[in-house]
């Protein structure tokens, strides 16, 4: 086992003067890691800060929950779009000032958001912070995939991907926490405390790239990329699967705290965010999973991530509460463990660009967010929780299906050394 004094290795292939790329156990992967768990922290805290918050909303502002949910949904579409039109330039720009800006300017939004004249001016900040943090979810998976060796990318992507597990927890039971007894604008103003403090490790840890190369990014570029992963069978999957999951996980966190605020339940928002607390599941489950990963395989992995969802979301048709919270339990650890896998797997199957192939991931990721997040709002308005649980059920047996059917795709992408 590596400990802090363990050197990077140079991989196999490499001449001795190649800068070394980080292992498990160095002292730059460790400060690397802390970074990246600080920048999924900060990301998602200020992401989904607004999500227990949806009946308070929904109340202030006299719109229907379905209208409410556009307080997440467009952000995060925004984001996917912002991905796409940032992962343009990302290969020019160095990647930490990529990142620590994105974190800075949407910790700016989130305190903005607080301080909202109006829906409209609430919904339209709300969108602006998803444009600004495009820069930072996919500079971090290019990051991770040129700068950490391929034995130790698993845990590392783990950690980050527990990072957002941290903060989405940590964002939801601060403002349902807060708002109980402040409201919601003082609740929205720590959420974008605690992500301030996260940035700021951020940029005073983070290692400066060591195997970033500076290349020209256009529209040009990005459709080529385009055409090259089409016949790419196995990125084509991760992003049916990112759309998939990420769409069911965000459909029954917005509409839980609907059904939980309403009898027979009637919790406090208190009381809702401390179910939140269940995202600390989600964190572990990552780094297991991630463990699971690189020893097993992939795509095994990746079904029973799928399949565990399923099972949890299912669980939640139950009466008694502590069933259903043992169901969204489940549920995210099953979803965290799957995103986990791959999104280190992006990087691994990608043919073009590390960074414009993460941003293809992450826009089917939060396109699932925004249309099947909003979607169940359709589907609760007309059938109740039992709906919502039917729209997220046939999504991810539909994605078990996606990850189970035989590839076609022949000979395997190249890999970078230390990636092999």
């Amino acid at each position: 086992m590596p400990t802090d004094s363990t050197p990077d290795s140079t991989p196999p292939g490499s001449l001795p003067s190649d800068p070394p790329y980080m292992t498990r156990g160095s002292a730059r992967y460790r400060r690397a890691s802390i970074a990246l768990f600080c920048a999924g922290f900060g990301i998602f805290s200020m992401l989904y800060c607004v999500q227990p918050l949806l009946p308070l909303l929904s109340e202030y502002w006299q719109v229907t929950p379905a209208q409410s949910s556009l307080s997440v949904s467009v952000t995060t579409a925004a984001l996917a779009f912002s991905i796409i039109g940032i992962g343009m330039h990302a290969d020019r720009v160095d990647r930490k000032v990529l990142m620590s800006a994105a974190l800075m300017l949407g910790v700016l939004c989130t305190f903005a958001v607080a301080l909202s004249p109006s829906w409209p001016a609430l919904i339209g900040l709300r969108l602006l912070e998803g444009v600004v943090l495009g820069g930072a979810p996919a500079v971090a998976m290019a990051y991770l995939a040129e700068e950490v060796h391929a034995q130790s990318l698993g845990f590392a992507m783990g950690l980050y991907v527990g990072g957002t597990a941290i903060g989405g927890m940590s964002g939801r039971v601060l403002t349902g926490l807060a708002a109980d007894f402040f409201g919601w604008r003082v609740a929205l103003g720590v959420a974008a405390s605690a992500a301030l403090i996260a940035g700021l490790v951020f940029v005073k840890l983070l290692p400066p790239s060591t195997h970033f190369n500076k290349r020209q990014g256009n529209a040009g570029s990005l459709f080529k990329t385009l055409v090259a992963e089409a016949r790419n069978t196995a990125l084509l999957r991760l992003l049916a699967l990112a759309f998939l999951v990420m769409g069911s996980f965000v459909s029954i966190y917005n509409y839980a705290s609907f059904r939980l605020g309403a009898p027979p339940y009637s919790l406090s928002q208190t009381a809702i965010g401390a179910i939140f607390v269940v995202y600390l599941l989600g964190s572990g489950a990552s780094t297991a999973f991630g463990r699971l990963a690189d020893r097993f395989g992939r795509r095994p992995v990746l079904l029973a991530g799928a399949s565990v969802m399923a099972a949890g979301v299912l669980l939640t048709l139950s009466a008694p509460l502590a069933l259903i919270i043992l169901g969204i339990a489940v549920m995210t650890v099953g979803f965290f463990g799957a995103h986990s896998v791959a999104s280190a797997t992006v990087g691994r199957v990608a043919r073009g660009p590390k960074a414009q192939a993460a941003s293809l991931y992450l826009l089917s990721y939060y396109l699932g967010s925004s249309v099947l997040g909003s979607l169940g709002g359709t589907f609760y308005r007309i059938a109740g929780w039992p709906g919502v649980v039917g729209m997220v059920t046939a999504a991810l047996l539909l994605a078990v299906v996606t990850m189970a059917w035989p590839s076609r795709t022949a000979g395997a992408p190249p890999k970078h050394p230390g990636h092999a």
